[in-house]
């Protein structure tokens, strides 16, 4: 039976103004009532990932963001430079829901079959507005977790697990054999780890600390290459050599390390060339940007010949290139390892205001390993 529930609840908004400021908040809304396909979810965990940050910070300078407001309802501003308003065009003066992805549990549901399947048990989502005490979708989006899994396990399904399955698909069907991965000692990289040691695929993970590159060898991966190191381009030559990899993904998306991985790439093919071309290799190097963790320019030293591409790859166009059945896929792979594979870790849990403190905005707004946030989006 549906049970009684508030006629309003609290939902993290982002909001740019054209004045030139970003104001976070908690905004009070109606809790929706689902139609008859539609599923009303308790959410009770949800992560914060790096791609939900751009929407909740957009282009505002957070090292001079003020507090104000109460505990209970913080507000946050912070100023936002004027040569970047223009990329805010889009987003001024609306209020923004933030959050991909969360799992909870299904408080209400709609009258159809498949929504009233649901009804009590926890799945995760993934959709947007997760930073929210309630949530309704889609039933036919929702990931039924497994018997015994918690919200907090399921809360981090969609955006990591799927990534980093993506990259490893990805690989296939453009037909390399090994890939490369940056900032890999990131949540996302350690799944990417097991994935590919499970699998057998060839791994080269690109760390950038001698503490990153122990973490990573304690957990079996082969090839670590620190960028940090002064053999660091040696290294990851070495490593090219030995797995193969024409491909890479890279989360730092800044400076020359997308470059430095295709010239490294072009070194070790060269390595079994049989002859000389002036034009280089023929074999195709292909780098994807996935990420920003450096945002400034990306630098490329042209040193690897004319077979190569560097591009963009995001999660939702891989979703629609490979379509629904596969993605569907990926999706019960990850429910079937949610302990395992697929398992999160999180440096700190927090409640919706907490969130909003400059104390935590500082720590998960670093963006840096091992300073994963997961919000309790009911906890008081």
């Amino acid at each position: 039976m549906n049970q009684p529930l508030p006629s309003t609840a609290l939902q993290l908004r982002s909001l740019v103004r054209g004045s030139g400021e970003l104001e976070l908040s908690l905004a009070e809304i109606p809790v929706p009532v689902p139609n008859a396909d539609e599923v009303l979810i308790r959410i009770e965990a949800a992560p914060i990932n790096p791609s939900d940050q751009g929407l909740l910070f957009g282009a505002a300078d957070m090292s001079a963001a003020v507090q104000s407001g109460t505990a209970a309802r913080p507000v946050v501003t912070a100023p936002i430079a004027a040569q970047a308003m223009p990329a805010m065009a889009g987003r001024l003066d609306e209020s923004m829901p933030v959050g991909n992805e969360g799992a909870g549990t299904v408080v209400q549901a709609g009258a159809s079959p498949a929504a009233q399947a649901l009804l009590g048990r926890v799945v995760a989502v993934i959709g947007g507005a997760m930073y929210s005490e309630y949530r309704c979708v889609k039933a036919a989006d929702c990931l039924v977790l497994p018997q015994g899994a918690t919200a907090v396990e399921g809360a981090s399904c969609f955006v990591n697990p799927l990534t980093a399955l993506g990259m490893v698909e990805t690989m296939r069907l453009e037909g390399h054999k090994a890939l490369v991965h940056t900032a890999a000692a990131s949540n996302l990289g350690q799944m990417l780890n097991r994935i590919c040691l499970k699998d057998g695929v060839g791994l080269v993970n690109v760390v950038r600390s001698p503490a990153q590159a122990a973490l990573l060898k304690s957990q079996g991966a082969v090839h670590v290459c620190d960028s940090s190191a002064p053999d660091f381009r040696e290294a990851l030559t070495e490593a090219l050599v030995a797995t193969g990899a024409t491909i890479a993904f890279d989360a730092i998306g800044g400076g020359r390390l997308a470059g430095q991985i295709l010239g490294c790439m072009e070194t070790a093919i060269n390595r079994s060339a049989a002859e000389y071309s002036r034009y280089g290799s023929s074999i195709h190097k292909q780098v994807y940007l996935y990420g920003s963790l450096d945002r400034s320019a990306t630098v490329v030293e042209r040193n690897f010949g004319m077979a190569w591409s560097m591009g963009g790859w995001l999660l939702f166009p891989f979703l629609k290139r490979v379509g629904p059945e596969a993605a569907q896929r990926l999706r019960e792979r990850v429910a079937a390892e949610l302990k395992t594979t697929f398992a999160s870790k999180y440096t700190r849990e927090v409640s919706l205001a907490e969130a909003l403190t400059l104390e935590a905005i500082a720590a998960y707004g670093k963006r840096a390993t091992g300073e994963k946030y997961l919000i309790l989006p009911n906890r008081a």
